[in-house]
């Protein structure tokens, strides 16, 4: 089974993240990737510069010609960037039986904001309860769950809640927090399951994000479990860690086609 993929996410120019990144994991793990661009950025491994946002209604287009001719079995949502393109992209999935993937893309790695405030509300009303499953990391987990996340304890909790106030499954990703070992928990309302794995201590970690929830959804498009999916994904993220290029001044892209340096 392919698995096709319909990826909603932003344009990175330097390749290491965003639609660049969704396209080579979804190709590397057996997957169709279909997109709809929702922004185009100027960035490289030393952060993003400029942000040109498409018109919503143009996002929309595109996220219905796929649907309407190729199809998805999964849909992965990265960077939306405003209240707007939330709705407009919410809009589109309503009665949609399929999988949602939503990685709450708010800060990029080197620190600018791709989310507005103004547009946390719109997140939380209206994707979080058609997500299938949610991708936080450490900082995304604390804005959405309006708490101080230091520990792994009040991470967990933190992911709890939002299961509580509706979210149907959530992966807390653990890599901000300090510690040897990477711990992650998917977290459902009927079972939690633990994830952890030596810590890879290298400054080409640019994408991890976007990498890790497209080889959920591309899990997912060919008939895997949630919690299959995260395991297959997870060990993905740390192959393509350890095969990075070495290429860039700040944090560098992985290696996707997992090649030796």
């Amino acid at each position: 089974m392919i698995g096709r993929v319909l990826i909603v996410a932003g344009s990175d120019s330097g390749g290491g993240a965003g639609i660049q990144a969704d396209i080579k994991t979804v190709t590397m793990l057996g997957g169709y990737a279909a997109t709809a661009v929702t922004a185009l950025t100027v960035q490289n491994s030393l952060g993003v510069s400029d942000i040109l946002p498409v018109p919503p209604a143009f996002v929309q287009a595109q996220m219905r010609a796929v649907i309407d001719d190729i199809g998805a079995d999964v849909v992965k949502i990265g960077m939306l960037g405003s209240a707007a393109m939330i709705t407009a992209v919410a809009d589109v999935l309503v009665g949609a039986t399929i999988p949602v993937v939503l990685d709450p893309v708010m800060v990029a790695k080197g620190g600018a904001a791709l989310l507005d405030a103004t547009a946390h509300q719109a997140l939380s009303n209206r994707l979080l309860p058609i997500a299938t499953v949610l991708t936080p990391n450490i900082p995304e987990l604390a804005v959405l769950s309006r708490r101080t996340i230091t520990t792994e304890a009040e991470a967990v909790d933190a992911g709890r809640y939002l299961v509580s106030s509706g979210t149907r499954a959530l992966l807390v990703k653990g890599g901000h927090l300090e510690g040897d070992d990477v711990v992650d928990w998917l977290l459902t309302p009927d079972f939690e399951q633990r994830f952890t794995a030596p810590r890879i201590h290298s400054r080409h970690t640019h994408g991890t994000g976007c990498t890790l929830a497209s080889a959920i959804a591309t899990a997912l498009a060919q008939g895997a479990t949630l919690c299959d999916a995260v395991t297959q994904a997870r060990t993905y993220v740390r192959s393509a860690i350890n095969a990075a290029p070495g290429l860039g001044a700040g944090h560098g892209p992985l290696g996707h086609g997992f090649r030796s340096k």
